[in-house]
């Protein structure tokens, strides 16, 4: 099964997908898109995501798409390890620490809504403070239930979809400088995953496309 990733480098959501293969051990090719240049509203990237975002998941001749709905496909597809726990009110637990970075944080700070942002005449400071704004009010809920539910990662004590979804959220807050401060239990799980190799080959810096200062 030939499996090919639409990303970019600084794509949150792609991020969270590349973790997610690498955890599971799936090789899978990497197509880059540009999204500064607009790549994904073109054409032929609109034939296979009708949403024109990414990322976009090709498997063989059918094709996903949203980070969460492909996640949880490789969980259903490639269980072990597994990315969600076996008990439901477990799985629930976690689905809602994965939702906080995925529905709440990220969907109000992506390229499309600085864009917009930015066309009502909010400048660069202020388009920044909106970002810092948001992470730090998702960022409250997920310190708490890590610290109650995290025995090393975000949930329990193997790396799952909550991390998946936590560390490329960590990412943004320290590249939009956010006070991480108040939040140890996050900036331990953060630390703790980029020791391992499936973390490490997903980062930004390390993709085909990165662009280096």
């Amino acid at each position: 099964m030939k499996l090919t990733l639409h990303s970019a480098w600084r794509s949150s959501a792609a991020y969270r997908v590349r973790i997610g293969l690498n955890l599971k051990g799936l090789a899978y090719d990497i197509v880059p898109v540009n999204l500064v240049a607009s790549q994904h509203l073109e054409p032929a990237y609109a034939a296979l995501n009708p949403q024109r975002l990414l990322p976009t998941l090709e498997v063989g001749a059918r094709t996903l798409t949203q980070s969460l709905a492909i996640l949880e496909w490789l969980d259903e597809t490639a269980p072990e390890p597994r990315l969600l726990p076996a008990d439901p009110f477990d799985r629930a637990t976690v689905r809602a620490m994965a939702e906080i970075v995925a529905c709440d944080i990220h969907p109000v700070n992506n390229l499309r809504i600085l864009r917009a942002l930015t066309g009502l005449g909010v400048d660069e400071p202020g388009r920044d403070a909106w970002i810092r704004r948001w992470i730090a009010d998702g960022f409250e809920a997920l310190e708490r239930m890590i610290a109650e539910h995290g025995r090393g990662f975000a949930f329990g004590d193997t790396p799952g979809l909550a991390d998946c979804c936590l560390v490329p959220q960590v990412y943004n807050a320290e590249r939009f400088k956010t006070d991480l401060t108040p939040f140890p239990a996050i900036r331990a799980v953060a630390a703790r995953c980029a020791e391992l190799s499936a973390f490490a080959a997903a980062h930004p810096n390390t993709q085909p496309d990165a662009i280096h200062a």
